[in-house]
C-alpha cells in the first residue's frame, strides 16, 4: 500500500521561503510522476508543480513560474517543493500525489493521481 507523508509547512511571512517534502513508500517511487497541489479555504485543489519519473521534466502552474522549484530524489523516495517569494495567496493545505503514466497534457488533473498523502498546511502572512 502506498504512503505519502508531507512535511515542511509553516507559517512564514511574505517574501519568504519554505521548502516541502514528501517521502513515498510502499510502490517504486521512480517509476511514478509526482505532483504538488494545493488547496485554500473555500476553493477547489489546484495544481501546483509535477515532475516526471524518467527523464524528471518538471511542470508549473503560471502563478508560481519562477518562484517555485520541484525536485525529487529517487534514492530517498522522496519529492521537494522549494517555495520561494512566497506571497499571501500561496497560503493553503499542500499535497503531494502520485501517479503513472501521465501524460503531459494531463499532469494538472487531479483524477490522473491515485495516492495523496494527508497534506501539509502553508501560512503566508501579508
Amino acid at each position: 500500500q502506498v504512503q505519502l507523508v508531507e512535511s515542511g509547512g509553516g507559517l512564514v511571512q511574505a517574501g519568504g521561503s519554505l521548502r516541502l517534502s514528501c517521502v513515498a513508500s510502499g510502490r517504486t517511487f521512480n517509476t511514478y510522476t509526482m505532483g504538488w497541489f494545493r488547496q485554500a479555504p473555500g476553493k477547489e485543489r489546484e495544481f501546483v508543480a509535477a515532475i516526471t519519473w524518467g527523464r524528471g521534466r518538471t511542470y508549473y502552474a503560471d502563478s508560481v513560474k519562477g518562484r517555485f522549484t520541484i525536485s525529487r530524489d529517487n534514492a530517498k523516495n522522496t519529492v521537494y517543493l522549494q517555495m520561494n517569494s512566497l506571497k499571501p495567496e500561496d497560503t493553503a493545505v499542500y499535497y503531494c500525489g502520485q501517479g503513472r503514466l501521465i501524460t503531459i497534457a494531463r499532469m494538472g488533473e487531479i483524477s490522473q493521481y491515485d495516492s495523496w498523502g494527508q497534506g501539509t498546511q502553508v501560512t503566508v502572512s501579508s
